[in-house]
């Protein structure tokens, strides 16, 4: 375990530390205290599920029902771009006014705003409501974080139990690397799920005005296919490119080309948005909040200089492609893959029935590679998503998506949510516990980068065939693995750290903390003290 990844007094303060120590030699009040974090874990999860299965579902379409002009991959970008500019100004400034559960609460009726967008999906419309979601993403994430990594380490602490001939210090920081692991494997087995449940509801709902929809065709025109859709497609105009191709012997047009109606659209975005709201009343009324300070004395910039001085860590420098990475197959599965392996070849109401099985997949083993990373380690995880993602890509420039080849457009998408099940997990607990003195800053960092890589991708969305996007794609895996590993070796070789809480160390961590608090995290009370939970 490397010196930063060790659990420091200075990472809570004084006056909690004692109250668990108090609560842990009380069996009654421990249980209750332990049964609290599990109910605000999973109210989290479900408040997330909710808001996520509105919006993953309706930005998934965004590059098929809103491609005249770029409109919904433009939309998607300026999120992204939004994003950047709010994970460094809005994050400290945000939760410390209205407390990490209200943030979330005002964040999720921030994301509300762009299904009912899509009621109307217009440039007056769309671009505000991106900009509303990308100011609100990162307030959000930052106090999920927080939220779940300050309870990760409190129920650490609480269920720790010093076994005969173990090192007790150790022991806790190995048991917070691994219930800060079993947290986020948790949350992203919801959140998941999201994908399963947003795109279900739209596969239903954009195929319930011909039942002859949810049929594969069995008719197709093999030209039209080879040099418009999977890696050929360079951002054409799909319609036209129906209707040149079309014949009375296949008919080309039959793919939906005309899209749903508006009164199908109506129906989905407002079931999106009755979803998105639910997830804000459960969190609003049913979440304990958690205070993070007395007093906040930092201003409106400090995460920005606190965000460029963790850039001087060399370990946050060598960890921005991988973050990049982690955007950029996101952004190519939500905004390529959907287009022209999905709605080119089959048509716009199976890019839900698709996503199913990369929403699944991810759901499932974003819980396993919570419980897995204890056994095998890190880099095991990152190395096989690495080498199935390179697998992926290679398929992908090799393969035209006949629909007569059924299962490869539900198994491809699949292996991709297997593999992005590691990168969303394990990137977030690396980060965690990589830089676990310095959260705010180190979080601010990850959605920052991992945000440029949205941008860039949805950014030349338009403008790129394909086939160069999964060069692109592939050069920053490969970049991005190769300063990993170094990254990753390079810190095994650094001794334990060991965990003290006594009193002369705690009074010095302390003045240190107040000492250095523009750099330590104010949305998460594991870095910079005491939390109370109250409603």
């Amino acid at each position: 375990m490397s010196e930063t990844s060790s659990i420091k007094a200075d990472e809570l303060w004084e006056g909690d530390i004692e109250n668990l120590k108090r609560i842990k030699s009380n069996p009654e009040e421990k249980k209750k205290e332990i049964r609290k974090i599990w109910k605000n874990l999973i109210l989290i999860c479900i408040a997330f599920v909710g808001n996520f299965t509105a919006f993953n579902g309706a930005s998934a379409l965004q590059s098929s029902l809103n491609s005249d002009e770029g409109l919904g991959t433009a939309s998607l970008s300026v999120i992204y771009g939004t994003l950047i500019i709010s994970a460094l100004f809005l994050p400290t400034y945000v939760i410390n006014f209205l407390g990490c559960k209200w943030t979330i609460v005002v964040a999720i009726c921030g994301y509300v705003t762009y299904p009912l967008a899509n009621f109307y999906p217009h440039w007056g419309t769309l671009m505000p409501s991106s900009i509303f979601v990308g100011l609100s993403a990162a307030p959000l994430w930052s106090a999920k974080c927080a939220y779940l990594t300050t309870n990760a380490k409190r129920y650490a602490i609480l269920t720790h139990d010093k076994k005969d001939g173990e090192e007790s210090d150790i022991s806790l920081t190995k048991l917070v690397d691994a219930i800060v692991n079993r947290f986020f494997g948790i949350f992203f087995l919801f959140f998941q799920s999201t994908q399963i449940i947003g795109n279900l509801i739209s596969s239903f709902v954009l195929s319930a005005d011909v039942i002859n929809d949810l049929e594969f065709p069995t008719c197709f025109n093999e030209t039209y296919i080879e040099e418009n859709c999977g890696k050929n497609d360079c951002q054409g105009d799909l319609n036209a490119a129906r209707i040149q191709y079309n014949s009375s012997e296949c008919p080309v047009s039959d793919l939906n080309s005309s899209g749903p109606s508006d009164d199908t659209i109506y129906i989905l975005m407002g079931i999106y948005t009755a979803i998105g709201l639910s997830g804000a009343l459960l969190m609003a009324l049913a979440v304990d909040n958690i205070k993070i300070r007395e007093k906040e004395t930092r201003g409106l910039f400090a995460l920005l200089f606190a965000t460029i001085e963790h850039m001087k860590d060399k370990r946050q420098l060598l960890l921005i492609p991988i973050t990049m990475y982690s955007g950029f197959e996101q952004a190519f599965l939500t905004g390529d893959y959907t287009r022209s392996f999905i709605t080119c070849p089959i048509g716009v109401n199976w890019v839900g029935f698709v996503l199913i099985c990369y929403g699944g997949c991810d759901a499932i083993f974003s819980l396993l590679c919570g419980g897995a990373e204890k056994y095998v380690g890190r880099w095991p995880l990152f190395s096989v998503a690495a080498l199935i993602n390179l697998g992926l890509i290679i398929t992908f420039q090799v393969w035209l998506p006949y629909p007569n080849e059924v299962a490869l457009f539900f198994v491809l998408p699949a292996l991709w949510g297997l593999a992005d099940a590691v990168w969303q997990t394990q990137l977030n607990a690396l980060y965690g516990v990589l830089f676990v003195g310095n959260q705010e800053a180190s979080f601010a960092n990850y959605r920052l980068w991992e945000s440029i890589g949205f941008v860039i991708s949805f950014g030349y969305q338009n403008f790129v065939c394909v086939s160069d996007k999964l060069w692109v794609i592939l050069s920053v895996l490969i970049v991005g693995m190769t300063l990993y590993y170094y990254v990753e070796f390079r810190e095994r070789k650094k001794p334990n750290q060991t965990v003290t809480f006594n009193d002369e160390h705690k009074s010095k961590n302390n003045m240190a903390f107040r000492k250095t608090s523009v750099s330590t995290i104010s949305a998460n009370g594991v870095d910079n003290g005491g939390f109370s939970t109250e409603l």
